[in-house]
């Protein structure tokens, strides 16, 4: 966040490159003074370029073709076909791109909130991850937990069940606010609908996938679940896994876990995902297999 100390820096300098003298003070002062008064602008009126649907956006001016123009970007939330001035990008493309990338930002560098913890009444442990830095240049710790924490594990939830099912905020919290609790909820139904045992759900700061295996050895389960944000690009920063293992240990083959991806409005919907998440966590018990060894 920038101080009005830097920004008074920063319009100073502004006004030098100018040309504008030193020694006029009342220019200065009157520039100061609009750019600082923050009443005098209405956010209410600011257009949030985000929630334009890029599926939808015509950005080629007098295309040859714009039925198969729109067509064509129907199929993906990627820059397609936009315009240009000179060898640039358009002013209202790269303004798009800037704001998608903040959310993007946000969604990796913002903590799942403690509003969203107390309203689901989740437990919450952390990785032997100190904060987001650590986090983002350490991604070995936010697969261990203290000896500590796996003995509150132990204490507060339960032991040997079927499926365990926990959330993490992974690479965005974003998506866990977003999908986590439709998703959850929709995958205890299905399993309940089968007569498989869930246990109590948790939330995990700072995790990784790996983390899994971690709380596998603690508490047992045959199954362990966990719902955690994917790492956001530039069309979405609400996506969300679920990764699936049976028996999960530390050190076990990537190749042991089943994911599903893309969780989100412009993807799988929570609801759904959560329907078919429990049909593929069914298949697991069943064949007591997980990954490249599950047949679906």
């Amino acid at each position: 966040m920038v101080t009005e100390q830097e920004l008074k820096s920063l319009i100073e300098q502004v006004m030098k490159d100018m040309g504008v003298n030193e020694k006029d003070n009342f220019k200065k002062e009157q520039v100061l003074e609009k750019v600082l008064n923050k009443n005098q602008y209405d956010d209410e009126n600011i257009v949030d370029i985000t929630a334009i649907d890029l599926k939808k956006q015509l950005l080629v001016e007098k295309p040859e073709n714009k039925d198969a123009y729109l067509k064509l970007k129907e199929s993906t939330p990627a820059r397609v076909g936009i315009s240009r001035a000179g060898a640039r990008y358009k002013t209202e493309t790269l303004l798009r791109f800037r704001a998608d990338h903040a959310v993007a930002m946000d969604a990796v560098f913002t903590y799942v909130s403690d509003e969203f913890l107390k309203e689901w009444g989740l437990l919450s442990v952390n990785t032997k991850c100190e904060d987001k830095d650590e986090y983002l240049t350490r991604p070995d710790l936010g697969r261990k937990f203290d000896q500590e924490t796996i003995e509150l594990l132990k204490e507060k939830c339960d032991m040997n069940s079927q499926v365990q099912i926990y959330i993490s905020d992974g690479l965005s919290s974003t998506a866990i606010e977003t999908n986590a609790k439709d998703t959850y909820d929709a995958i205890v139904q299905g399993l309940n609908n089968y007569g498989i045992k869930v246990g109590k759900p948790f939330f995990v700061k700072h995790g990784r996938v790996p983390a899994m295996d971690a709380i596998g050895e603690a508490l047992n389960p045959e199954v362990v679940v966990v719902l955690i944000g994917e790492r956001p690009g530039l069309a979405t920063g609400e996506s969300m896994s679920c990764y699936m293992a049976y028996r999960p240990t530390v050190g076990m083959p990537e190749s042991n876990r089943t994911v599903i991806s893309n969780i989100h409005k412009g993807g799988t919907p929570s609801v759904e995902a959560g329907a078919h998440i429990a049909d593929v966590i069914k298949a697991i018990l069943e064949q007591k297999a997980s990954g490249l060894n599950l047949k679906l």
